[in-house]
């Protein structure tokens, strides 16, 4: 009779049940003989397979203390990555303590943080699943207060804050609430760029699958992109060339701190929404992404706006899309992948985006934060059957997903 046994994952100090292949993968062929959809389908990117396309967006939580994770952050990025993206991708951790947006947030910069991160990643890794960082620096919108506490007031020091020492490109406000930030120099550029590998380092030290650049919503590296805040006249500000320096700087940092065989992601917002005076735009953008996978990077999230508050987002149902697949267009021929992101609500819209050709990856936010098993939700409303975890899914037939019908449960 065959050895048969609850087989322990690998190389965790507690038991928990393996997982092969892990939750999330769609079983190929399907039981009809048919293949899985593309938004399905593994991709791989610089050697990494990912066993689907849907993607976990990175989520600021405002829950951490001194810029450590805790149980929190083990119960809401667990629930999520046993359940299956292709990746999860935790929220934006600040490289620097004044780079934080709000003091919850969570950072890198220290051995303390360094384990705690080095949990996370066990867990996801315990599931047989693959996690990514966002690393991040607020800029002039750092030191505010957690926005269901106030949406854009200044964190005092008495609140934990930092209010003297917010920096940006120049010495102007995101608006007349947030912290007057005071124009980085060259000096202090550096060092950013130098606490951007730094943290790159540390996060392949905890395990981590996929580093991930934070260059959107305006924050520090976005805020040097568009003229709408970057008025500087030294070799950082002006011209495209200069504007596009400090991202392209720390691009190169990071590609050059992590090993070769990394993946390396990049969220950009793909224009400001201000249409009566100089900002950043789609056209920049564009032109942007040949140079960034010229460097080394190997997925480009197209996010949007974010950098001024009197910016006019026209959204709706996917509405980034079209930046994506302009993005992707300009990386034809090149390794870069396209990831789109905002407002996708079904399975159905997220294949549609792949099958038109904008985007080769969906990344999704708020609706994991509502429905941890989105992606076996969306299986079942494309009736693709997939792996689930062993614990969920053996009341079920062992198969997740596929078409609606009632199961036989044993108890």
């Amino acid at each position: 009779m065959a050895d048969l046994r609850n087989t322990a994952a690998p190389n965790v100090p507690y038991f928990t049940p393996a997982q092969d292949p892990p939750a999330g993968t769609a079983f190929s062929p399907q039981s009809d003989g048919s293949l899985p959809p593309t938004l399905y389908k593994p991709i791989t990117i610089r050697g990494t397979t990912f066993q689907n396309r849907i993607f976990l967006a990175p989520l600021c939580q405002y829950s951490a203390k001194d810029g450590l994770m805790t149980p929190w952050h083990l119960a809401h990025l667990g629930g999520i990555a046993t359940r299956g993206p292709g990746c999860t991708i935790i929220e934006a951790t600040s490289v620097v303590p004044e780079g934080r947006i709000t003091p919850e947030d969570v950072g890198l910069w220290n051995d303390e943080q360094e384990k705690k991160h080095a949990e996370i990643v066990a867990f996801a890794h315990s599931q047989s699943q693959k996690i990514g960082i966002q690393i991040a620096h607020a800029g002039r919108k750092a030191s505010t207060l957690a926005p269901w506490v106030h949406r854009g007031m200044v964190a005092t020091k008495e609140q934990g804050g930092w209010p003297e020492e917010v920096y940006g490109p120049s010495d102007i406000p995101y608006n007349e609430e947030f912290p007057v930030p005071k124009a980085m120099t060259e000096e202090q550029i550096k060092a950013t760029v130098d606490a951007f590998a730094a943290t790159a380092k540390r996060a392949v030290n905890a395990g981590y699958d996929v580093i991930e650049i934070h260059n959107a919503h305006g924050y520090l590296l976005h805020s040097f992109l568009s003229p709408l805040s970057n008025k500087r006249t030294d070799k950082y500000g002006g011209s495209f060339e200069n504007r596009t320096r400090l991202t392209l700087e720390v691009v190169e940092a990071v590609r050059a701190a992590i090993p070769k065989d990394m993946p390396l992601f990049f969220r950009i917002s793909a224009l400001d929404w201000v249409e009566d005076q100089p900002s950043w735009t789609v056209e920049q953008t564009v032109k942007l992404a040949p140079l960034l996978a010229a460097r080394g990077v190997d997925f480009i999230d197209v996010s949007s706006g974010g950098l001024h508050p009197s910016q006019k987002i026209i959204g709706g149902p996917a509405y980034q899309a079209p930046f994506a697949k302009a993005v992707k267009a300009a990386l034809k021929g090149t390794d870069c992948v396209v990831s789109c992101v905002g407002t996708i609500e079904s399975g159905k819209l997220a294949q549609e985006l792949l099958d038109n050709e904008s985007a080769d990856i969906i990344s999704v936010g708020r609706g994991f934060q509502r429905n941890p098993g989105l992606v076996w939700a969306w299986a079942e409303e494309l009736e693709v059957e997939m792996v689930a975890a062993h614990q969920m899914v053996w009341g079920y037939g062992g198969k997740a997903g596929g078409k609606k019908q009632v199961k036989n449960f044993v108890v």
